[in-house]
């Protein structure tokens, strides 16, 4: 049987990663060069993004290893190291990149702690929104200090569903094809680009359902958690768990019928390339 994280724990993992979150937040935040723009993509501005991202990894890693020395780290942009204590931290220093080298508010800093392969603290930090998720095992979802809830049950054809798209090509042509089996069946569709940050809104009633192929560890491990400590429920494929293959979160009764619709739609394979 897994070893449980205890509350003290947990409680001891969640101010970490909230004050490790918001460091990395502000960084980002204020460290922004003004004058990083769109048309500077393939000139050496871009680098800047790269290094934001390193900077912002580095500065949780740092913070962490420093207090919790004997603790795994598992972050987007390299950090990999075994721990002692069971405790394994993922890390992802700036989800929504492209919104933040275009200037779009849609993006944030997430920051898991996983006990013995369980996601037990997780913190989302939207600086440009001014907004703190988080969450521990058992204790409820929140932004700030108000408790969260996922939207009532809704029929499907009413729900707002997010989405997002990967990079490669014949992915996205086929994540295309599936959108389009979706849309007609839903209220609307949105793609914010911080799949982070679409989880919390599922969390925060903001969404009724977000669904996405092809994300990493890092990119979900404290928005999920933070969505089903809010009442949603999340998986991948019928009767698996969330994974790359596919992250499916929506209230319970969206979800008994958008799992389905994606299941046939093929939302869990690149098409032809798949």
């Amino acid at each position: 049987m897994t070893e449980r994280a205890t509350e003290e724990l947990k409680k001891e993992l969640l101010g970490l990663a909230l004050e490790a979150a918001r460091q990395a937040g502000e960084l980002l935040r204020d460290g922004r060069p003004a004058d990083l723009a769109v048309a500077a993509v393939k000139s050496s501005p871009i680098d800047v993004v790269t290094e934001m991202d390193l900077a912002a990894e580095k500065l949780i890693t740092g913070f962490l290893s420093e207090r919790r020395p004997a603790d795994g780290l598992l972050g987007e942009e390299g950090a990999s190291t075994e721990g002692t204590t069971g405790v394994r931290w993922v890390i992802d220093p700036l989800d929504g990149t492209v919104n933040y080298l275009y200037g779009l508010p849609s993006w944030g800093v997430s920051v898991a702690a996983e006990y013995h392969g369980e996601t037990v603290a997780g913190v989302v930090e939207v600086p440009m929104r001014g907004e703190t998720f988080h969450a521990v095992a058992g204790g409820g979802a929140w932004l700030g200090d108000v408790r969260l809830s996922c939207r009532p049950a809704a029929p499907l054809d009413q729900a707002l569903v997010a989405t997002g798209f990967g990079y490669l090509q014949a992915r996205r042509a086929h994540q295309a094809q599936v959108a389009a089996r979706v849309i007609p069946r839903v209220r609307d569709v949105r793609r914010g680009g911080s799949a982070a940050i679409d989880l919390c809104d599922v969390a925060a009633g903001r969404l009724d359902a977000y669904y996405e192929r092809g994300l990493n560890p890092w990119d979900l491990a404290a928005g999920d958690l933070i969505a089903r400590e809010a009442g949603a429920l999340t998986g991948g494929r019928p009767g698996e768990p969330a994974s790359g293959e596919l992250v499916v979160a929506a209230g319970p009764a969206v979800f008994a019928s958008l799992q389905p619709l994606l299941e046939e739609a093929g939302a869990w394979h690149d098409g032809d390339a798949g």
